[in-house]
């Protein structure tokens, strides 16, 4: 099968210079069906994440990362590579900027995002907005785990798809590496997105040298992406190349920092959670008497804005992964917390929760539809919780019974104890995997109780109901046939609601908040940022929604080059999450944006 980054000559016009840059590098060739072999790549589903299978082996390369995370890291062999600074201004001085982050999921999400990211205008409540020159992705550009395949299927060929070849203003992409890009090490991030040959990803062409960057900005703008390994450190080859950077930084710089994590938020629960970025800000930006005014970030899947006293905290992670909440973010963090172990940390400032998208009603009614959506969107999950529920039951039969006398039936019954053991330990490991961070506390162990024995009184009541059917009392093994073929499905779709209604109740706990949502896969309420830096300084961001991605898709007849090659059967409705966020050049109050949009407070 032909793939998306296949290193072939394009047929091109000889006489024209730039030809194999608007070929995207490959050949001139427009798909006629959505065939994968047409395509050149296969349009994924969303990832199902309480799969087991999934669930295991995220689990592990979690795990992995953390213990063997040092051995694996690549940042230290970077020095040997490219150290440049790239520029990017437009032709009339200023500069148009996207932010994506989250997108390599199912296709419809990320093909969505993908195809808005690459028109040549979009006009948004009013607001035309053309196409970006810079392309920013800021995290996780590829579900569950970093890949040749998975970058391919889920990241490239979606964008690949969605602009073919380079148009004339020649977009430059650049990527900030997530957790889950770093799962095999950063091998194939650094493959895809830095290179030395074939810089093309789609029409879009990639521009840095490390997995990590420093872009020059119109009017002393600088955007800086870090790579902090999972929020790990930053290491020594990293902080050399930024301490470089900085020389260039003056009093008047203005810095957007491009990092892999909320961990501003995340700081709430986690007090070393923003040692890094604060420790960067501290000892790079800070001596040069630059100023950092916007941290933009992904990992969380919705928008959200922190506004502070001189600088913009933005969340945007909507690029095509699971809708995350919004309605239990802090209305108020303290950044850096006043209880960090840092012991030079910078001066702790107040930030409010200034916009979020979807809204916080919006992100409630969204969880009531776990009952519906969990056991659609996991049916191993489904048939995993039918196989164990089958052998509670027919352990507790066993036991109630008193007849599991012949050889077999021992062999095949597993003992009560051991199900009831395992059960109340999955489920309270379930409430805080080992894996996730924060500290474990007594709503986790209450509710991670409540939840297993709510299981275990599930199985005696489904015992009871099966003791009293005439299958219990068939001749060995009929009835452990029969309990797999009726009460398994049957126990299996119960169990999923008993889990959904535990996932409701934990979510209002902020217990299992993420599981409430990455169990229902919600691929609707995408997000992305379009930023404008005016020749003057003056920086606005228009957080553009996208409440309900595309479906359905259909062959583009249009023969133009850089044409998207599918698109939606039904309109896009691209809106403004919020009112256009106004950042002054200056850290006084700026004037109101003439739409009534935000501004620095």
């Amino acid at each position: 099968m032909r793939r998306v980054s296949d290193d072939s000559t394009p047929v091109v016009d000889p006489d024209d210079p730039h030809a194999s840059e608007a070929a995207g590098g490959r050949p001139a060739h427009r798909p006629r069906t959505t065939d994968p072999r047409e395509l050149g790549f296969t349009p994924r589903k969303p990832v199902p994440w309480l799969a087991p299978l999934l669930l295991i082996s995220t689990g592990l390369r979690t795990l992995l990362a953390m213990l063997f995370g040092a051995y694996l890291d690549k940042r230290e062999l970077q020095r040997a590579f490219g150290d440049g600074v790239s520029r990017q201004v437009g032709p009339d001085g200023g500069l148009w900027l996207d932010y994506v982050a989250d997108l390599g999921d199912g296709f419809n999400a990320t093909y969505s995002v993908a195809y808005l990211l690459a028109q040549r205008e979009l006009t948004v409540d009013g607001h035309r907005l053309p196409r970006a020159q810079t392309l920013v992705m800021g995290g996780d550009q590829v579900y569950p785990s970093a890949g040749y395949e998975a970058y391919e299927d889920r990241c490239k060929g979606p964008y690949q798809a969605a602009l073919p070849a380079t148009p004339p203003e020649r977009p430059t992409l650049f990527a900030v590496p997530g957790n889950h890009d770093w799962y095999d090490g950063l091998t194939a991030f650094l493959r895809l997105f830095v290179r030395t040959r074939d810089r093309h990803f789609g029409g879009w062409g990639t521009g840095q040298t490390r997995s990590y960057f420093a872009v020059q900005l119109p009017a002393d703008w600088w955007l800086l992406g870090l790579d902090d390994q999972s929020g790990s450190y930053l290491d020594d080859p990293q902080l050399t190349y930024f301490h470089q950077v900085a020389g260039r930084l003056g009093p008047h710089s203005r810095v957007i920092l491009a990092v892999p994590a909320p961990t501003w938020v995340k700081a709430v629960q986690d007090r070393t959670a923003y040692d890094s970025i604060d420790y960067f800000i501290r000892t790079v930006i800070a001596p040069t008497g630059a100023r950092v005014r916007l941290i933009l970030t992904g990992d969380s899947h919705h928008y959200a804005r922190y506004s502070g006293p001189d600088r913009q905290l933005i969340t945007c992670g909507g690029g095509g992964a699971y809708l995350s909440p919004t309605h239990r973010l802090p209305e108020r963090i303290e950044v850096p917390p006043r209880d960090t172990f840092s012991r030079r940390a910078s001066k702790t400032r107040e930030y409010e929760l200034a916009g979020r998208y979807p809204e916080a009603a919006r992100s409630r009614r969204y969880g009531w539809g776990v009952f519906a959506r969990l056991p659609r969107r996991n049916p191993g999950f489904a048939t995993l919780l039918g196989i164990l529920h089958t052998l509670l039951m027919l352990a507790m039969a066993g036991v109630a019974a008193n007849d599991v006398d012949s050889t077999d039936q021992r062999l095949f019954s597993v003992p009560l104890v051991i199900m009831l053991v395992v059960t109340l330990l999955g489920a309270a490991l379930f409430a805080k995997p080992p894996t996730a961070s924060g500290n474990r506390q007594a709503r986790h162990w209450i509710l991670g109780t409540g939840h297993g024995l709510a299981h275990i009184g599930l199985a005696a009541a489904g015992t009871w109901a099966w003791l009293s059917l005439p299958v219990h009392d068939w001749v060995w093994p009929l009835p452990a046939l029969a309990a797999a073929v009726l009460y398994g499905p049957v126990a299996g779709l119960v169990a999923t609601q008993v889990v959904a209604g535990y996932l409701l109740l934990a979510g209002t706990f902020g217990v299992n908040l993420n599981e409430l949502f990455a169990g229902q896969g919600i691929e609707d309420a995408k997000a992305f940022l379009r930023i404008r830096i005016d020749p003057d300084g003056t920086l606005t961001v228009y957080p553009i929604a996208v409440d309900r991605v595309a479906r359905r898709w259909r062959v583009n007849p249009d023969p133009d080059p850089e044409s998207s090659w599918l698109v939606p059967a039904g309109p896009l409705r691209p809106r403004l999450a919020e009112p256009p966020v106004v950042v002054a050049p200056t850290a006084t109050p700026a004037a109101a944006h003439p739409t009534g949009g935000g501004q620095d407070r």
